[in-house]
């Protein structure tokens, strides 16, 4: 079991599935051998495999360290509720097992639980911190300096990282070094603007027909439309935009997105100036991809980056409007930035120049937590909003598809149509091959796509019929993201909604807006 083990933290799972399939020819009992062989089968993608062989451990033996991995199964299943509960019940019921309290950090964060999820993955590390999942995921809520000093320690020991998580992580503490040798320049907003309102730019597929909407955007003083997009993270330019505007290289890095041709080469640079409407932002990372455009745009930019404010994206009235948050009880406020890459997942890491000792071994952080990692929390005038989860810039809407159990969709505006995973049309109507539609996306296009024929979709306090949902898999996407993204809400469905989106407490509304309403009035 421990060689099985070492296998696994060190990132050979095909091995290290060998060893625990003879754990299991000795024990067919042991719950140790079944749950980290089914982690094993998460790790290479067989998500099915993992199902099945944690079936067949609770058939056998049925105990706290089966279910906790039962829960792994549910999350990457995109069945969070269910992997909650199981992990709950084990923590309730005296279980110091430190993968529910993994687990229970990963929910708490998609739900924007960012106090209560510090406290899950601090308990994790105390009980396991020879666990390289968990101690990745513990060293992503330290403040700046610690993240440096440990992703460090973390990348010359050993870790189970694939070579595109490796470098992933690499050019993440390459940037954190480079943005720490600057301090002064932090990412701000000039000037006390609480309110905004600016209009949207079309984008036009052929002179008659629309494939989004834009936002025009000045970085350095150089203008250009970029595409408004929720599906994507931060500024992305493309190479010329970037020349023109002086973009100085911070360091290289690689873009991916939708498609199968793999992760396009570029670099971050930092923009001395971008204004959007009313708002100027100074010293604000920018990702420039190495090409002349980016998806047939001058580049893309992520409603996220505007998480400081509530977001109003008015397509029927083609505006842009940013509010004041209603105020969190016993909160303090602080100043609106604009997040870029650079916060991509992180809650408020960076407190100025704060002075924090340096952890040992099963030490706590002590920080500011009450600034750092606050709860979400829902105002009286937001109840009405759909809770959402969040994984970084993507926010999944529970979704129901027919009368199969809900699954979980991306708000894409930046998708042109609505999308569907085989797996889950398959659930609630026919598939077939799609030879004549091309999807392409920033990884290029991709290889198999197929449509589906009619499906209802239900989100929100909104119905939706559906005809012909393009349909290919976003596997690579969800493993990416650790729960399985099942399609997309795209922008010929949001054109016709006023959508409120509030990043910080996970709230989205939705509302539609009849586009001949004004004209029968008439």
């Amino acid at each position: 079991m421990g060689q099985a083990l070492a296998l696994y933290r060190n990132g050979d799972f095909p091995a290290a599935i060998g060893k625990f399939q003879e754990v299991l020819r000795g024990d067919a009992k042991s719950p140790d051998a079944y749950a980290w062989l089914a982690r094993s089968y998460l790790r290479q993608k067989n998500v099915d495999l993992a199902l099945e062989t944690v079936n067949k451990g609770l058939a056998m033996n049925d105990c706290p360290r089966v279910r906790v991995a039962l829960g792994e199964v549910y999350f990457r299943q995109g069945k969070i509720h269910e992997a909650e509960r199981e992990w709950v019940q084990v923590v309730n019921a005296g279980y110091p097992e430190p993968r529910a309290f993994l687990g229970l950090y990963r929910v708490r964060n998609a739900l924007t639980m960012f106090k209560q999820g510090k406290a899950m993955i601090d308990r994790a590390h105390d009980l396991s911190s020879s666990d390289p999942e968990i101690t990745k995921e513990w060293i992503d809520t330290l403040q700046r300096p610690d993240r440096i000093k440990y992703l460090e320690a973390y990348l010359a020991g050993t870790n189970n990282d694939d070579t595109e998580e490796r470098a992933g992580t690499q050019t993440y503490l390459d940037y954190l070094k480079a943005r720490a040798s600057e301090p002064g320049k932090k990412c701000h907003l000039v000037g006390d603007v609480r309110s905004t309102e600016t209009n949207l730019v079309r984008l036009l597929m052929d002179p008659e027909h629309l494939r989004g909407y834009g936002l025009s955007v000045s970085v350095n003083g150089h203008k250009a439309s970029l595409m408004l997009d929720t599906g994507a993270s931060g500024i992305l330019i493309d190479r010329g935009m970037a020349e023109k505007a002086g973009i100085p290289r911070m360091l290289a890095t690689s873009i991916g997105g939708i498609g199968d041709q793999g992760r396009k080469s570029g670099y971050m640079g930092l923009a001395s100036s971008i204004k959007i409407g009313d708002l100027e932002f100074q010293n604000c990372p920018v990702e420039v991809l190495e090409k002349r455009s980016v998806v047939g745009e001058s580049g893309l930019i992520g409603a996220d980056v505007f998480s400081d404010f509530l977001v109003e994206l008015d397509f029927p009235k083609e505006k842009l409007r940013l509010s004041e948050l209603p105020k969190r009880p016993d909160d303090p406020g602080k100043p609106a930035g604009l997040h870029t890459e650079e916060e991509e997942g992180q809650p408020d890491n960076d407190v100025g120049d704060a002075k924090v000792p340096v952890p040992g071994p099963g030490e706590k952080v002590a920080a500011p937590q009450s600034l750092r990692f606050q709860d979400g929390y829902i105002a009286p005038e937001m109840k009405s909003f759909t809770r959402v989860f969040r994984f970084g810039h993507m926010v999944l809407v529970p979704t129901t598809v027919g009368k199969v159990p809900g699954k979980l969709f991306l708000m894409d505006s930046g998708a042109l149509g609505n999308q569907i995973t085989p797996a889950a049309a398959r659930e609630v109507t026919k598939v077939r091959g799609d030879d004549a539609t091309t999807v392409t996306g920033l990884s290029g296009k991709v290889k198999k796509v197929y449509s589906a024929d009619k499906a209802i979709l239900q989100f929100g306090h909104l119905r939706q019929e559906n005809q012909d949902l393009l349909t290919f898999n976003f596997d690579s996407l969800s493993h990416h993201v650790g729960t399985e993204i099942s399609g997309t809400l795209g922008f010929v469905l949001l054109r016709f909604l006023d959508v409120k989106i509030d990043y910080r407490d996970n709230l989205v509304d939705f509302e539609y807006q009849d586009p001949f309403q004004d004209s029968r009035k008439k």
